[in-house]
C-alpha cells in the first residue's frame, strides 16, 4: 500500500540505536524476568502518571491480563456482575468472563463512542459490583458522572487505559481515577512494545500490592514459592520494559503528534460529508486511532484501497451481536452500538506519518465521498 495503516518500522527506524542497545543490555544482563528493567519501568510509568510510589505500577503479562487481575484483586467473581460496553476490544468481556463474573453491557454515547452514563441506572442489580468504562480510540470516558454513580452504589470502578495512555480527563490523566486502572502495550498502542505487555495501576497501594501478589502465583514479597491465594502466572518480563524504558520518553511528543495530525484531518475533512470524531467536554483525545462514520463504509474503504490508502474497522461487531457472547443481550437492545459498528472506519494516523501523506488521505477520502 503506498500509505499503510500503520508502520511500526517507522518508529523503530527512529529509536533503533536505543531500542537495540536496550535488547542487548537484557540479553548480556542473563535476568529475563521480573528483574530491573521491570522494577524501573514500573517506578517510571508511575511517574508519569503521578502515582504516589512506584509501587503503584504493576507490570504484566497483557492488557487483557491487566483487566481480569484488577477483577481479582477486588475480589469480583462467580456470581458477581460487571457494568462496561458492547462497543470495545473483545479483550475487555474476555477479562470479565475469565474472572467468574458476568459481563452487563451498557450502550455508548452517539458522538464520543464511550460509555453512556446515563444508561448506568438500567443496568444496576443487586449483584452489580463493578463498572469498566474504556477510554476508547484515545478518548477518556465521562468520568465524573461514572464515578458519582459507582460511590453511591458501593461500586468499583476499573479504567480500561488500553487505548488511552496519556489522555486526560478534567486535566487529570486517565488511569488516576478509578480504583485500578490497566493499561496494554500491545504493539500498536500510543505506547507500545514488541510483543504483548500491560499494567496495572492503582492510587491505593493495597490493591496494587494484591495486584502484584496475585501476578506471580499469590506469593508474597520475601515467601517465594509459597502461594497466599490462587494467582495467575501474568509477568511483564525484562526485554518489553527495556524497549517501553526507551519509548516512555518520548510519548508525550508522540501524543502531541498524533493531535496535530488528527487536527490536521479534521480540517481537510471538514464539509466533506464523512463525520469526523468528535470529543466530549473536559476531555483530551489521544487519537490512538482516527475513526470516522459514514453510512457507505464499505464503498469507501474500497475505494480507498484502490487508492493505495489501508484502513480498518474498529470495531465491527458489538460485543453481544458476536458468535461467543449472544446470551449478552438481543440484537436491538444496544442500538446506539449496533448502529455505529455499521459505519464506523479507521483513517491511517500515527506519529511518523507527514503532514503531506495525510493531505494524501483526505484527498483521496474526499474524491471517494464526493464518487459515491
Amino acid at each position: 500500500m503506498h500509505i499503510p495503516f500503520n508502520d511500526l518500522k517507522a518508529q523503530h527506524a527512529a529509536l533503533a540505536k536505543d531500542l537495540e542497545a536496550a535488547a542487548l543490555r537484557v540479553l548480556r544482563a542473563g535476568w529475563y524476568i521480573l528483574g530491573p528493567e521491570v522494577s524501573a519501568f514500573e517506578a517510571e510509568f508511575a511517574a508519569w502518571l503521578g502515582l504516589p510510589a512506584a509501587a503503584n505500577a504493576v507490570g504484566v503479562n497483557s492488557g487483557t491480563d491487566a483487566l481480569l487481575l484488577a477483577l481479582l484483586a477486588c475480589d469480583i467473581g462467580p456470581g458477581a456482575e460487571v457494568i462496561t460496553v458492547t462497543h470495545t476490544a473483545v479483550a475487555t468481556v474476555t477479562a470479565i468472563v475469565n474472572s467468574g463474573a458476568q459481563p452487563v453491557l451498557v450502550d455508548i454515547e452517539a458522538d464520543t463512542f464511550t460509555l453512556d452514563p446515563a444508561r448506568l441506572a438500567a443496568a444496576l442489580t443487586p449483584a452489580t459490583r463493578a463498572i469498566i468504562p474504556v477510554h476508547l480510540y484515545g478518548q477518556p470516558a465521562d468520568l465524573a458522572p461514572i464515578l458519582t454513580f459507582a460511590r453511591q452504589h458501593n461500586l468499583r470502578v476499573i479504567e480500561d487505559c488500553a487505548q488511552a495512555h496519556g489522555a486526560r480527563y478534567q486535566d487529570r490523566p486517565v488511569g488516576v481515577w478509578g480504583d485500578l486502572a490497566c493499561f496494554s502495550f500491545y504493539p500498536t498502542k500510543n505506547l507500545g512494545a514488541a510483543g504483548d505487555g500491560g499494567m496495572v495501576v492503582s492510587t491505593d497501594a493495597a490493591l496494587a500490592a494484591r495486584v502484584r501478589s496475585l501476578r506471580e502465583y499469590g506469593w508474597q514479597p520475601g515467601a517465594r514459592y509459597i502461594s497466599q491465594e490462587h494467582g495467575l502466572n501474568s509477568r511483564l518480563d525484562e526485554l518489553q520494559a527495556a524497549l517501553l524504558r526507551v519509548k516512555l520518553p518520548h510519548l508525550d511528543a508522540w501524543n502531541t503528534r498524533r493531535q496535530a495530525l488528527a487536527a490536521r484531518y479534521d480540517r481537510l475533512l471538514a464539509g466533506s460529508g464523512i463525520a469526523t470524531p468528535r470529543t466530549g467536554p473536559g476531555r483530551s483525545h489521544v487519537y490512538h486511532l482516527y475513526v470516522v462514520r459514514h453510512a457507505r463504509r464499505h464503498d469507501l474503504q474500497e475505494a480507498l484501497k484502490a487508492a493505495g490508502i489501508g484502513t480498518l474497522i474498529h470495531y465491527p461487531a458489538p460485543i453481544h451481536l458476536q458468535p461467543a457472547y449472544p446470551h449478552l443481550a438481543a440484537a436491538g437492545a444496544l442500538p446506539v452500538s449496533e448502529q455505529i459498528a455499521q459505519e464506523i472506519f479507521s483513517l491511517p494516523l500515527y506519529p511518523e506519518m507527514t503532514d503531506a501523506q495525510v493531505d494524501e488521505v483526505a484527498a483521496a477520502v474526499r474524491h471517494a465521498v464526493a464518487s459515491l
